[in-house]
């Protein structure tokens, strides 16, 4: 097997890699090695996970890092100590007089097996005087080194074909180097990257001075970090970059350590623009990738904790209008607008935009809006908010957009969505009010609502059955009435409250189900979004099926049987015919999120002791 594999590799490809770091043809190569050493780096909280791996070439070997987007492969077990891979796509660069290559892409060749380190490669380190590669450090017993041994003519060959490609790029910045590559510890770097959001311009003012300050995100193929230039840089620079533009950003330019508070963005570093610090618009805009995102559906909201920092896509489906709140902290007033977004997984969600991006909001209803950096609020349910180093893009051509804009034209436009806003769903225990999760003998063995006050729970029951009959009545048109409607003559249908006739009513649920858990069983009072979402259709919609098809109508109050949610409720007295009675009135339905029950589920089984 290992003579085999040992065939298929490209000895002294790693040498020839270096040796041509300058060629814009070096990183085209797709020399094959064997992986001998797989290790996860250490990094800070919340930062994505990152892996350091040795590849030989049986001549030498190199320290190699993954780019984010290649860690399925160890994440999959497929790249382990002995495998074979092809580098498919990769930067070649020198830390700190160390060589180093960042691995963008590869494809571990399953099909070779995998065996113990062949031949005994020494470390690919550059020589003192000309900087050039050679092998110097060997390994000891415990690692996978030993003594070189002379290369074969036909390495010679392989080595010197590989290292002999022309150089076709006259530009200045043909070294370029992958922002993952980007330490404290690089000092001559330039980076080609595409500015994904660019910040308004802020000042402050405190007891050491005032200032003013901007930041860019930039993106390469390999990942995206933050930079801010201050004051002077912030004049010089700021009219330079552009929203979707791609630039080569250059050193000296300082490398920190992120500030997680200020900034949505995965990478553990960021950079502050110096004085010196070069900032060239590059010509050719391709190669470099455009907003790169990782969304979360609008359903899977409820398993996202409070203030975790997401992207998310939608259809614009309200826009409402501008207004205008006051700080608590800083007086000042700021502008907002609240958009409702929904998706294919049935949801609706409130996203609230800010400042100039909400006054000179100018996109169409029905339109695919993706945003990068929205803050998940627990305010009525769950809602969000774009932060101000957040941006949106209006009909992404990006596959997740297109197939959004599919289903909504198909079937989305005629859907009823459950709304996020005073849902019961990513309750530990209940609702946004911390209402307690009763069984329903809970609730009648502690006498809720019986009491002088109303008292509220969450309840987890299956519907068992719908009261078919006064299902719904007839409501007045006007915003905001919701008042029974008179029909006082053939298309005319009256309201007391505002003295108006309309020529047909809304009708709107008020819904008396059924329902049961282990415990037992109650009746529940249902309003009209409770009973869209049990029903899966509006009032007017069954009142229509129930006077043109009685059968279908039948069959739709049975499919609402036999599925389980979680209710929002609130028990009161009440007075009916005379006789006091609990009423138990639900103000919030949800359906059961499987993630949040299995974690449940998966805490009671650790509270049983195994012995």
């Amino acid at each position: 097997m290992a003579a085999n594999a040992a065939s298929h590799i490209n000895q002294g490809s790693l040498s020839a890699i270096f040796s041509s770091s300058n060629d814009p043809n070096s990183n085209k190569l797709e020399p094959i090695l064997q992986c001998v050493q797989v290790k996860p780096i250490a990094s800070q909280p919340g930062a994505p996970e990152r892996f350091r791996v040795v590849f030989s070439d049986i001549i030498n070997f190199v320290q190699s890092m993954l780019a984010t987007q290649a860690n399925g492969v160890v994440q999959e077990g497929k790249l382990v100590k002995g495998c074979f891979v092809r580098l498919k796509s990769f930067q070649a660069n020198q830390v700190k007089g160390k060589r180093i290559i960042i691995v963008l892409d590869l494809e571990v060749l399953e099909e070779l097996g995998s065996c113990e380190k062949i031949g005994e490669p020494k470390a690919l380190d550059p020589k003192p005087d000309d900087g050039q590669p050679q092998s110097t450090t060997t390994m000891t017993a415990g690692g996978f080194y030993g003594n070189k041994p002379a290369a074969q003519p036909q390495q010679q060959q392989q080595q010197q074909s590989l290292s002999s490609r022309p150089n076709t790029n006259s530009s200045s910045h043909a070294n370029i180097y992958p922002i993952e590559a980007l330490s404290p510890y690089a000092h001559k770097w330039t980076i080609k990257a595409r500015c994904t959001n660019k910040s308004e311009i802020k000042t402050w003012h405190n007891k050491n001075g005032e200032g003013k300050l901007f930041s860019v995100n930039l993106l390469d193929e390999s990942g995206e970090i933050k930079a801010t230039g201050f004051n002077d840089q912030c004049d010089a620079l700021y009219e330079i970059f552009q929203e979707g533009r791609v630039y080569y950003v250059s050193a000296p330019c300082r490398v920190q350590l992120a500030k997680k508070q200020f900034t949505n963005l995965a990478n553990d570093y960021e950079l502050s623009f110096e004085r010196d610090t070069q900032v060239e618009k590059a010509e050719e805009q391709d190669g470099v990738p455009q907003v790169r995102f990782n969304f979360t559906s609008i359903g899977d909201l409820q398993t996202v904790e409070k203030d975790t920092t997401i992207d998310t896509i939608g259809i614009l489906k309200e826009i409402g209008e501008t207004s205008q709140i006051t700080s608590k902290t800083t007086s000042k007033p700021y502008d907002k607008r609240d958009l409702t977004l929904v998706d294919n997984t049935g949801f609706s969600v409130r996203l609230t935009i800010w400042g100039n991006t909400a006054t000179n909001f100018d996109v169409m209803p029905d339109s695919v809006v993706a945003f990068k950096g929205v803050k998940v609020s627990d305010f009525n349910g769950r809602s969000l908010s774009l932060l101000s180093s957040g941006s949106m893009s209006i009909d992404p051509d990006i596959d997740d957009a297109h197939k959004l804009k599919g289903w909504y034209d198909a079937q989305g436009r005629n859907d009823t969505f459950t709304s996020h806003a005073g849902m019961a769903g990513g309750m530990t225990a209940a609702g946004g009010r911390g209402d307690p999760l009763k069984t329903i003998l809970q609730i009648k063995e502690e006498n809720l609502g019986m009491g002088e006050t109303t008292d509220y729970f969450t309840t987890k029951a299956t519907i068992v059955y719908v009261k078919q009959d006064n299902v719904s009545y007839p409501a007045c048109l006007s915003e905001g009435c919701n008042k029974k409607v008179v029909e006082t003559d053939p298309g005319q249908w009256r309201c007391e409250r505002c003295d108006k006739t309309h020529p047909k009513p809304e009708h709107r649920y008020i819904m008396s189900i059924n329902v049961s858990d282990h415990t037992g069983q109650i009746w529940l009072s249902c309003f009209d979004d409770v009973g869209r979402m049990v029903m899966g259709m509006s009032a007017d919609q069954m009142m229509e099926l129930k006077e043109n098809d009685d059968k279908a109508a039948g069959d739709a109050f049975q499919d609402a049987n036999s599925k389980t949610w979680i209710f929002k409720c609130r028990a009161k007295m009440d007075n009916f015919q005379d006789q006091q009675r609990v009423r138990y009135q639900v103000s919030g339905a949800a359906p059961l999120n499987y993630a949040n029950e299995c974690s449940k589920l998966t805490e009671l089984i650790k509270l049983y002791s195994m012995s």
